[in-house]
C-alpha cells in the first residue's frame, strides 16, 4: 500500500498530523518527506521486526546515515495518530505515548512538496497544521 502526494508545501512551523492503522501482518511502514521519494529530507521507519524507529534522509537517491532510536511504542493491528514538525533545523516526531523523535533537517529544506507513506500503515486522516 502506497499514499503519494506531490503538491503538499510543509513549511518550517507546520505540522503533519497523520493518523491511521498499522497493518498485522507487515514488518514496517514509512512516512517520507521531501522533494521526491530520491529526494528526502526525512524518513521515518518504524520496523517491527527489529523493535527499532530508524529515521534517514536521501540525496538523488543514496540513503545516508541512519539515526535510530529504540522507543517503539505502537504496535502492529493497532490504530495510531502520529505527529510530524518541521522545524527549520529539524524534524520533531510526536510519538502516541508523548516521547518525541528528532531528525535534522540535513540539507536545510524550507518547502517540502512531497510525501509517501508506504508499507504496513493505511492512512485514515491526515492534516497540514
Amino acid at each position: 500500500e502506497k499514499l503519494e502526494i506531490s503538491n503538499l508545501n510543509m513549511k518550517p512551523g507546520n505540522t503533519l498530523k497523520v493518523k491511521g492503522k498499522i497493518s498485522e501482518d507487515e514488518d514496517n511502514f514509512s512516512i517520507n518527506l521531501g522533494c521526491s521519494s530520491s529526494d528526502l529530507a526525512f524518513h521515518f521507519n518504524p520496523r517491527f521486526n527489529e523493535s527499532v524507529i530508524v529515521c534517514n534522509s536521501r540525496c538523488s537517491g543514496a540513503w545516508e546515515a541512519e539515526h535510530r532510536d529504540d522507543h517503539l511504542c505502537f504496535s502492529k493491528g493497532s490504530t495510531v495518530k502520529i505527529a510530524i514538525e518541521m522545524l527549520a533545523d529539524k524534524f520533531e516526531v510526536k510519538l502516541p505515548d508523548g516521547h518525541k523523535v528528532e531528525f535534522p533537517n540535513r540539507h536545510c529544506y524550507d518547502k517540502i512538496k512531497y510525501m509517501s507513506v508506504k508499507g504496513g500503515f493505511r492512512v485514515t486522516s491526515f492534516k497540514l497544521d
